[in-house]
């Protein structure tokens, strides 16, 4: 009894673990320039590798149908040169190292949306933004509405503060998302990453590994 006891803990610890879905920057992803003059340097494979220098852009991608209902994320990051403290509620002076963004939709814009650019879903008014940061001199989870979108719609997730390392970091997006916009949970329609160091002038090298939804 005490064998299957352990051994049905064991499958119900790994059971989540069976559906998640490991995120290949190779297939998939593209540059979102958001600057005429500067726009960071993305490296794409199994993993992404980031150089910002003096510059900012948004990688992204667009998920399946089968990721909508993903709840969770996982991932590994690091850095090797790091934007100064900034404030990130501040709009033109929130540089940061790193941002990892998931994007939401409710499920009849979701579909109706299916194969939009990025900034057609991000202008769309029931868009819901969770950005998770490395930057700022926030407290780890502080959350920050965005400065760039409309009250409601976007907020940051502060989860580490500017410097260089290397950490892991597991996200509960359903939790988040009932914390910073309340109602029913949207549909994961898409990630991105960014790097922003164009206001202070500053270089950003960092990488991003082992990124899991489930």
């Amino acid at each position: 009894m005490r064998l299957l006891t352990i051994l049905t803990a064991v499958a119900l610890l790994a059971a989540p673990l069976a559906n998640a879905r490991t995120i290949d920057f190779s297939k998939g992803w593209k540059n979102q320039k958001l600057s005429l003059f500067a726009n960071n340097k993305y490296s794409f494979g199994k993993s992404l590798g980031i150089t910002s220098d003096d510059a900012v852009s948004i990688a992204w991608t667009r998920l399946p149908q089968s990721d909508w209902d993903k709840t969770s994320a996982r991932w590994n990051w690091s850095v090797d040169s790091s934007v100064p403290p900034t404030n990130l509620a501040k709009k033109g002076g929130d540089d940061r190292n790193i941002s990892v963004y998931f994007v939401f939709l409710p499920e009849s814009e979701a579909k109706r949306l299916q194969g939009a650019s990025i900034r057609k879903l991000l202008g769309n008014k029931t868009v819901r933004v969770i950005q998770y940061a490395w930057g700022g001199n926030h407290g780890r989870k502080a959350f920050i509405p965005s400065p760039y979108a409309n009250t409601g719609q976007g907020v940051t997730v502060a989860l580490r503060k500017a410097g260089t390392g290397s950490h892991a970091e597991s996200v509960n997006l359903k939790a988040d998302y009932a914390k910073a916009f309340g109602g029913a949970y949207g549909k994961l329609v898409g990630m991105a990453v960014s790097a922003d160091s164009d206001d202070t002038n500053s270089v950003v090298k960092a990488r991003i590994s082992g990124m899991q939804i489930n």
